[in-house]
């Protein structure tokens, strides 16, 4: 069983800039070696107060293959670094709208899509929010 730290949130102003990361916490060397097995997809998500939880950005295994939601296209990039058991996401030129908690996802045997129900792990989530 592994568990998803997100952080990084925080308050910025609008045209500004913030990097979330999401650390995969294991409680044993068997977590790890079965989380490097199964090769899983990253996703972040985010909900605003009121809406509901919407795709952000997703990324593969390898990082070959990105997604992202048109909203955030140009402004978000997301990727990893597997041995740092680590996903980011670089959100740039921020806006108002970009104000929610964000949420790292896990997808065991997903590719890091926008489907909600293709994640199996999520964290905790990580307060973003811009001002204008």
């Amino acid at each position: 069983q592994v568990q998803l730290v997100d952080s990084g949130g925080g308050l910025v102003q609008a045209g500004g800039s913030l990097r979330l990361s999401c650390a995969t916490s294991g409680r044993s060397t068997s977590d790890y070696a079965r989380w490097f097995r199964q090769a899983p997809g990253m996703g972040w998500f985010r909900q605003a107060p009121g809406k509901e939880r919407e795709f952000v950005a997703g990324i593969s295994w390898r990082g070959t293959t990105t997604y992202y939601a048109d909203i955030v296209k140009g402004r978000f990039t997301i990727s990893r670094d597997n041995a740092k058991n680590t996903v980011y996401l670089q959100m740039n030129s921020l806006k108002p709208e970009d104000t929610a908690v964000y949420y790292c996802a896990a997808a065991l045997s997903g590719v890091g899509s926008s489907s909600e129900r293709s994640y199996d792990y999520w964290g905790q989530g990580t307060q973003v929010t811009v001002s204008s």
